[in-house]
């Protein structure tokens, strides 16, 4: 019996010598799909959308309007060279390291305003791919002004640390006053198509009219699309978090790291729309003395007062932390990219889930030479960034096959999106947009979030409805007038046999039939035009 004990125990300490901790760089090394890299293809596009994604942030915040270069070289059948420079602010020389060689690493985690970046993922681990794929360190050239030297870093991402590894240092003679010049080479494939880089930069641009970007791609070509505004975004306000937001255990971990020295002052401070006498209220719901010190307050009394701030009516948080589009400017971009008859946007007022701000905007193109004998192309934007993968499971989809849109002149199948020549364009912006995955390419379904989506939907399908009946009505009628014009000969000729009419008579008589056919013409061609 003690010898079976023994035996059970040694077994137990046996595995325990095989339990160690597993770096966050090593399990993403492992799962690299689960952050946009698991086909070559999709590589390339990832590595290059989140070094502009990087670039368009940095000069957004600095209030610069960006100028972004893209090369792509092509340096073997499946290895590229990717280089992404903007005129931003630079980046000190302290921080490059692990901005671009560390995992989640960042400013944004934390703040709560739109921004693109959100994780502190997105280019150190684009330059962990090309290090995995092959063995070359990414490299960085930064310059914060115009007095000051560029530095210059080749980087490597140790993974089993999460920390980086610098394999060159100096600084070097660059001529832009200040900016960014990031290069990587990774294994990766090139196509053009709706999933490629052409297409993303071309997205890009539709949702970011402030931007000119220059593109240079591995067949030598180069594409540059201009900026159509010098108006830079709205700059979002970083706000608090909402108390409908937070759940138990953040409430919990706020209590103990707040600097407030009451539980009311910790409710009104640490927490947007939270008034000195809402509270009061919160904290008489759930039986807490309202002077109390927050790091004092036990689990239950947490419990407590998270039931209690549910059951308050708190404002809704403030919106000045998103920064839309606008219509206008929807318009401007969907014109300045998409050949079509007619166009139209919608803004949606601000909305809220789990206490996050968010809003949709919606915008379509209809007619012109878009193909009208195919579904409709959908084109999907978060925080402004283009989302070209796993549209199925998008929540933005869901929203768009169960709106009617036969209601508005388009054609649909039960259960699909609908056909015609129409590009629908749908953004979402938010302080913390709910991804379905790392690799940020689908909006989760919330509830909240699909109800705005249908009411932005519908609101522009009545907008191109009204359209669509003008234009048949105008064809219809032009149609009718087509069979006039071709008969109206052959009726000249039957009304001077039959009236027994001299020629003058005869074309006075045309004359007449021709003047309220052009009447009815310009009549029916300004009612459309309206």
């Amino acid at each position: 019996m003690a010898e079976t004990h023994k035996k059970e125990v040694t077994k137990a300490e046996e595995l325990a010598k095989n339990q160690r901790e597993i770096s966050v760089s090593e399990f993403f090394t492992k799962n690299r799909h689960l952050l946009g890299f698991d086909n070559p293809r999709k590589a390339l596009l990832t590595t290059i959308k989140e070094a502009v994604d990087n670039a368009l942030d940095a000069c957004e915040e600095a209030k610069i309007l960006p100028d972004i270069y893209i090369e792509i070289n092509q340096k073997g059948e499946d290895r590229f060279h990717v280089t992404v420079q903007d005129n931003g602010p630079g980046i000190v020389k302290e921080q490059i390291p692990r901005i671009f060689a560390k995992l989640l690493y960042g400013s944004k985690f934390h703040t709560m305003k739109q921004s693109r970046g959100q994780q502190g993922i997105g280019i150190s681990a684009a330059a962990m791919y090309g290090q995995l794929t092959t063995g070359k360190s990414v490299k960085i050239t930064s310059k914060i002004g115009p007095k000051r030297p560029a530095n210059y870093y080749e980087l490597h991402l140790d993974t089993q640390k999460n920390e980086p590894e610098i394999n060159k240092d100096t600084e070097i003679e660059w001529f832009p006053d200040h900016g960014t010049k990031v290069e990587i080479e990774l294994e990766a494939k090139y196509q053009k198509g709706r999933q490629g880089v052409d297409e993303y930069l071309k997205q890009t641009a539709i949702a970011n009219p402030h931007v000119k970007i220059v593109y240079k791609d591995p067949e030598n070509q180069t594409m540059e699309f201009p900026r159509v505004t010098k108006d830079l975004p709205i700059e979002p306000k970083e706000i608090k978090p909402h108390p409908h937001g937070i759940e138990l255990g953040i409430l919990m971990k706020m209590l103990r790291g707040t600097k407030a020295s009451t539980l009311q002052s910790f409710l009104t401070n640490d927490f947007s729309r939270v008034s000195p006498k809402v509270a009061k209220e919160i904290c008489e719901k759930a039986k807490v003395y309202e002077k109390s010190r927050p790091g004092r307050i036990a689990a239950q009394e947490a419990d407590n007062l998270w039931n209690a701030i549910k059951e308050t009516k708190i404002m809704a948080p403030p919106t000045n932390c998103l920064s839309p589009i606008g219509e206008d400017l929807i318009l401007k971009g969907l014109k300045k990219e998409i050949n079509a008859d007619f166009y139209a946007a919608v803004t949606r007022p601000p909305a809220v889930y789990r206490g996050n701000p968010f809003l949709v905007e919606v915008g379509i193109a209809y007619g012109g030479e878009i193909p009208g004998d195919e579904l409709i192309r959908v084109i999907r934007f978060a925080n402004r960034v283009p989302l070209l993968y796993q549209q199925g499971a998008c929540g933005t989809t869901k929203s768009i096959m169960s709106t009617a849109w036969k209601n508005y002149g388009i054609p649909q199948s039960k259960g699909a999106l609908p056909s015609g020549p129409a590009v629908l364009m749908v953004h979402i912006a938010s302080v913390w947009v709910p991804f379905t995955s790392e690799s940020k390419e689908a909006i989760a379904h919330y509830p909240e979030i699909i109800k705005e989506l249908k009411l932005a939907l519908q609101e522009v399908g009545r907008k191109l409805a009204t359209y669509v009946r003008k234009k048949r009505l105008a064809e219809h009628e032009s149609k009718k007038k087509s069979y006039i014009e071709k008969y109206l000969p052959h009726i000249g000729i039957g009304l001077k046999e039959i009236l027994d009419l001299k020629e003058p008579e005869e074309k006075k008589m045309l004359e007449i039939l021709k003047d309220t056919l052009e009447r009815s013409r310009d009549k029916d061609e300004g009612s459309l035009s309206n």
